[in-house]
């Protein structure tokens, strides 16, 4: 792999980075960042011997440019972080809280050698209660992390520790945010944020750690335009019968405050409805009630310098304002999830969200997630080997993944769609898990086998097609979708990260790149919309990763291979 640095990561604070909060929809004013310079040593789990010791700037993973390290985490080997810190005068109120972004993969946590708990799964944030094991003065934060990455029940996305093609560098350990908060004994553990768009309000629940009286305010500037009180179960509805509503041509946010007993803390909303709707004969994808084209790109969320972890906020923005520059209205985030600073830029910057779960299991069959799709046959999805489910622990952990993500996600307006399987990669039960998800979650659309392995079920007839014409045809009940095309690969010298070159047809130029993308839109997607009333297409990709050179933008985001005129003119005719 050559070092790519993005613009960001080469003007990296190792002091200080990602200093933002990193919890947008439920901020308080008690605030500690833990991010910065760390110890670490790395040790053989079974002989305790030390293999590596130095410095790593959290929260960046060893694999990362970022992380000052270079090395990978293999199964095995524990990665021992270990940092210091004071709280400052009056932080304390009653109950000091220890939050982590992320750990990939197995994470044990002690302060001043007292173990205050643990998480299991690389992409989900939790939170410890440290209260017991703090003394006054300087504490001392250790976190022990192992990382099997595609060799257990965990779910490790496009990781794999022999990389190459489509796979992507395994990267370990801390890869979000870590910070301290403090709250009174009774607090706000979490908000449920719920737009009721055709009812002209809002509901609102706080998950609270003990009954207290509290209170609902929605803020529009600098003018209360509703309250509530808490009910004795933490919930409140609000109306708003004038209401503005979100869209990414007007991605209008509400602002919230939500108190109970001495707890207060803030977030936000938009207020907006996803759904399917009727148009000319056919279901197409709607927002706020009205056909709306869905035109996206493939996302896939790693940075040259940073691997998972964006090299800041900036970054981020950069990612989504230059996909919108280009006329795209929605990303769809493939099989990770990414820092929930990521879902509130899309929130406030209007770009819709469509969010895969993230993918593992065991080794699954080629012949199955390989030669029958693209023949054309789906099999079914019972619980088997063939598609890389034959371990009964590794589709309990995806189910409980897939409850925590979807509350996890629930309040970001911008998400519009969940994908709980990708081509066939460890699905099983895709009918009985779609029902799950609309349970938990019934004001979106569900995907609910995205591109092949069609059980019939879910709001999308999802296609993936490459290497040949795009043809498609309407089942009559379900909304048309073209969810993963293009992938036309141009590489561009000295901001490639290696020296294979992968993509779905290779282009020399940036001309026949252009013109090769501008024949495929005119000549066999913008048709479809009228002829078998396609309702939503996405592009791979928006960047390129390592070995894939099929991005729209270079893996150090120092270059847009797209020229912004012609790319917005293709997008001025997605529509109904």
């Amino acid at each position: 792999m050559m070092p790519l640095y993005t613009p960001w990561g080469e003007a990296l604070d190792r002091t200080a980075p990602l200093p933002e909060y990193p919890r947008p929809q439920l901020r308080r004013e008690s605030y500690m960042n833990l991010n910065g310079v760390w110890d670490y040593t790395v040790c053989d789990s079974e002989e305790y011997s030390r293999r590596n010791t130095g410095k790593i700037v959290v929260p960046f993973s060893p694999e990362s440019l970022l992380s000052g390290c270079g090395f990978q985490l293999q199964p095995g080997e524990t990665l021992w972080y270990e940092r210091s810190f004071t709280l400052p005068e009056g932080f304390v109120k009653e109950r000091v809280l220890l939050h982590f972004g992320a750990v990939d993969q197995s994470a044990r946590v002690l302060v001043n050698d007292c173990p205050v708990g643990g998480h299991e799964g690389g992409y989900l944030p939790f939170t410890l209660d440290v209260t017991a094991a703090l003394r006054p003065g300087v504490n001392r934060l250790t976190v022990a992390v192992t990382d099997r990455t595609d060799e257990g029940p965990h779910a490790y996305g496009k990781q794999k520790l022999k990389r190459g093609g489509i796979w992507y560098t395994a990267q370990s350990g801390i890869w979000q945010t870590v910070w301290l908060e403090s709250v009174p004994q009774t607090y706000i553990r979490g908000l449920k944020i719920t737009p009721l768009f055709d009812e002209g309000a809002v509901e609102v629940r706080a998950h609270l750690s003990a009954p207290a009286a509290g209170e609902a305010i929605v803020h529009c500037g600098d003018t209360v335009a509703a309250r509530a009180p808490l009910s004795a179960a933490g919930a409140c509805r609000l109306s708003l019968p004038d209401f503005r509503s979100w869209s990414p041509e007007d991605p209008f946010l509400y602002d919230l405050t939500v108190t109970a007993g001495d707890d207060r803390v803030e977030s936000y909303f938009g207020m907006r409805k996803f759904s399917t709707v009727e148009w000319q004969g056919r279901r197409v994808m709607a927002l706020n009630g009205r056909p709306c084209f869905h035109h996206g790109l493939l996302d896939q969320g790693y940075w040259s310098d940073g691997l998972y972890t964006p090299p800041s906020d900036a970054a981020m923005i950069w990612d989504i304002q230059t996909a919108k520059a280009l006329g795209f209205n929605m990303l769809r985030k493939h099989i990770k999830i990414e820092p929930l600073r990521w879902y509130y830029h899309c929130d406030r910057l209007g770009m819709i969200v469509w969010q895969d779960l993230v993918s593992g299991g065991d080794e699954f069959h080629p012949l199955y997630t390989q030669a029958l799709p693209f023949a054309g046959v789906h099999v079914k999805d019972s619980p088997s080997s063939r598609l890389g489910r034959g371990d009964p622990a590794g589709r309990a952990q995806f189910e409980k993944d897939l409850t925590d993500t979807v509350r996890l996600l629930y309040n970001c307006t911008s998400l519009a769609l969940w994908t709980p399987f990708n081509e066939g990669w460890g699905q099983f039960d895709a009918l009985r898990l779609s029902d799950r998800i609309r349970a938990l979650d019934p004001t979106r659309v569900i995907d609910h086998a995205s591109g092949w392995h069609d059980q019939g079920g879910g709001d999308l007839k999802s296609r993936h097609i490459y290497y040949r014409p795009v043809k498609l045809k309407n089942d009559g009940r379900r909304v048309l979708a073209l969810t993963e095309f293009g992938g036309y690969s141009l590489p561009l010298p000295g901001h490639c990260a290696t020296d294979r070159r992968f993509g779905y047809r290779p282009y020399e130029d940036r001309e026949s790149w252009t013109a090769a993308v501008e024949q495929l839109y005119e000549k066999e997607i913008i048709p479809l919309i009228a002829e078998r009333g396609l309702s939503a297409a996405v592009y791979t990709q928006l960047s390129d990763v390592e070995d894939e050179v099929n991005g729209l933008v270079t893996f150090d985001r120092r270059e847009c291979k797209a020229d912004v005129e012609r790319f917005r003119a293709l997008a001025a005719k997605l529509r109904f």
